[in-house]
């Protein structure tokens, strides 16, 4: 499977603040959440990826995995396991992921998470509500023929999530929600990008259920702050 390069893109991230901005920013770098995961800033679409995924799908997962696959589907179940996840992290109990999480992931995430100030614990809890866009950036197939009488199989996805603290309130208020709300400066603090990713065992006879081995959450101008 082909490996994320360790990379960022800032083309359409909001500025860096402007002089005036600096006492404010300098308040925000306190409540700033550190790297859950050692794993690259995922933040738009790759075109070519994009193209790749629906390959992907349609010529080896649905006829060879599992013919009832559907991405629409998986998105539905994999905004769900982020709120369930987020919770759980923000509580601080790792140990009630051992289902959903693997084990290399809790044991990485558990000595960032014990760490975290309250405030910054509360930074990590996500209402599906508030999710305002979430996509596949990559859906790969790994193979392992160490066995010579059974070839196991996973697949793996790589999601990515960007959530608006308060838009499920906005919208029950019937606020008019900005398209380019991510780059308008009071919103940068309510603004996160998750990235996650889900791994599945398809082996014959050997099938697992969803887990997630990679979980990290950032906003996007800590991201400008970090270059500066």
């Amino acid at each position: 499977m082909a490996t994320i390069p360790k990379m960022r893109c800032y083309a359409t991230l909001p500025h860096a603040p402007e002089p005036n901005q600096k006492k404010q920013a300098n308040n925000n770098n306190r409540n700033e959440l550190p790297r859950l995961m050692d794993f690259p800033e995922i933040i738009w679409p790759s075109a070519l990826n994009t193209i790749k995924n629906w390959i992907t799908v349609q010529f080896i997962i649905r006829p060879y995995f599992d013919s009832e696959f559907q991405i629409k589907d998986f998105i539905f179940g994999a905004k769900q396991a982020l709120q369930v996840v987020s919770s759980k992290l923000t509580g601080g109990d790792l140990s009630q992921l051992q289902d959903l999480v693997s084990a290399d992931a809790i044991a990485e995430l558990k000595p960032v998470v014990s760490k975290l100030s309250m405030t910054q614990r509360k930074q990590l809890e996500i209402n599906e509500s508030d999710i305002y866009l979430s996509f596949p950036y990559q859906i790969g197939i790994i193979f392992d023929d160490a066995n010579d009488k059974l070839q196991k199989r996973w697949v793996e996805i790589t999601m990515v999530f960007h959530v608006m603290r308060g838009l499920s309130e906005m919208r029950e208020r019937g606020e008019e929600i900005p398209w380019n709300m991510g780059t308008m400066p009071e919103y940068q603090d309510k603004v996160f990008i998750c990235n996650y990713r889900f791994k599945k065992e398809f082996t014959a006879g050997q099938q697992s259920d969803w887990t997630i081995n990679v979980a990290n959450h950032f906003r996007a101008i800590d991201l400008i702050n970090e270059s500066k």
